[in-house]
């Protein structure tokens, strides 16, 4: 295991000696979400040699790690104290990095419960593309005022900017939980969860995997019994989670294009060529199919959502292109942050 190490003046040089020479860098972290996005031409920014949790009260609820911390050993630290990251990042055969969890914004199962990544990022340390070193938010809720950068850096794929270091908000594990398997088929299990939305039932995941309802109840000991008496199924493996997070479930096998669909909850059944698991209670679906880019972006579009490509190479667009208006306020963020456009440049979108 590798020592605790602040390298962010090695970090500093290098993006300096990049805009000097005009070289655009490739920033990453353990790399294990290289399949996303477009393909980034550049010398490589390697932030793994920073790494270390910088600071962790757990009666705060807070913790600031370095970038380069593996999500597993930030995790650990959590887990000694009986506390955890609620938005449940994968970790991609441990490889993750903290600052690859908020560059690439990705969030678990409890998502539409607890919060995604962004909701948890308090502050955040910045190298721009001005050659400074900068420190954004803070390391308690009452800092957050106005233009709050820390939260844009998540999902942003690093084309902002190298994160050197994050400060997270935290909450304590639940005392209780419990996995239930229901024998419904998709539509039911939409038309259920829609119903048990508007009621207090103790919810903290939902998936349909296209034979039966996946459910995970989180809370007192109670609340949790109370919702297991009520809702009946059978006893599921907590496993099931996990390989759903890190993508291993046998769904994920399926050689053809992987697609992750966001749409609001209530969306029924979508009529799509190929396989769905339905994820987030309704609101993310994944998709393996050999359709058309522009369909499947379409009937994603006419449910009020997008949809983003999950598989290398597969199409020049991987991110659901923007609107004109949105495209421009991405450029306009980029030129503010990165004038020389040295940050993963087209990581996201070609014109960024």
């Amino acid at each position: 295991m590798q020592h605790d190490c602040d390298a962010s003046e090695a970090l500093l040089e290098q993006v300096n000696h990049a805009l000097n020479s005009a070289t655009a860098l490739r920033i990453q972290g353990g790399n294990s979400k290289a399949f996303l996005g477009r393909k980034v031409d550049g010398e490589v920014l390697d932030t793994r040699a920073h790494r270390g949790i910088v600071s962790y009260d757990p009666t705060e609820l807070v913790i600031t790690a370095r970038a380069g911390t593996p999500l597993v050993e930030l995790e650990a630290a959590l887990d000694a104290a009986g506390q955890m990251l609620t938005c449940e990042p994968a970790q991609f055969g441990g490889a993750a990095t903290l600052g690859g969890m908020v560059a690439a914004g990705l969030s678990g199962p409890r998502r539409p419960w607890s919060g995604a990544v962004r909701d948890l990022v308090l502050g955040t340390r910045l190298i721009t593309g001005t050659g400074k070193h900068l420190r954004f938010g803070g390391e308690v809720m009452k800092n957050v005022a106005g233009y709050d950068l820390s939260r844009l850096l998540a999902g942003s794929f690093g084309c902002l900017g190298v994160i050197t270091e994050v400060s997270l908000k935290v909450l304590p594990k639940p005392r209780q939980c419990l996995s239930l398997r229901l024998e419904m088929d998709a539509a039911l299990a939409l038309r259920k969860l829609a119903e048990w939305g508007q009621q207090p039932i103790s919810l903290s995941a939902a998936s349909h995997d296209g034979q039966a309802l996946h459910l995970r109840l989180e809370g007192g000991e109670g609340s949790v019994a109370a919702a297991r008496e009520r809702l009946g199924g059978e006893l599921l493996e907590s496993s099931y989670w996990v390989d759903l997070r890190e993508q291993r479930l046998d769904f994920f096998a399926d050689l053809r294009p992987l697609w992750r669909l966001s749409v609001p909850t209530n969306t029924g059944v979508l009529a799509l060529p190929g396989e769905q698991l339905i994820d987030w209670g309704g609101a993310q679906r994944w998709l393996k199919s050999d359709a058309d880019v522009a369909l499947i972006r379409q009937i994603a579009a006419q449910a009020g959502g997008h949809a983003t490509c999950f598989a290398t190479g597969h199409c020049d667009s991987p991110f659901h292109p923007l609107a004109t208006p949105l495209l421009r306020y991405h450029q306009q963020l980029k030129t503010q942050l990165d004038p020389q456009g040295i940050f993963n440049p087209g990581r996201m979108y070609r014109e960024v």
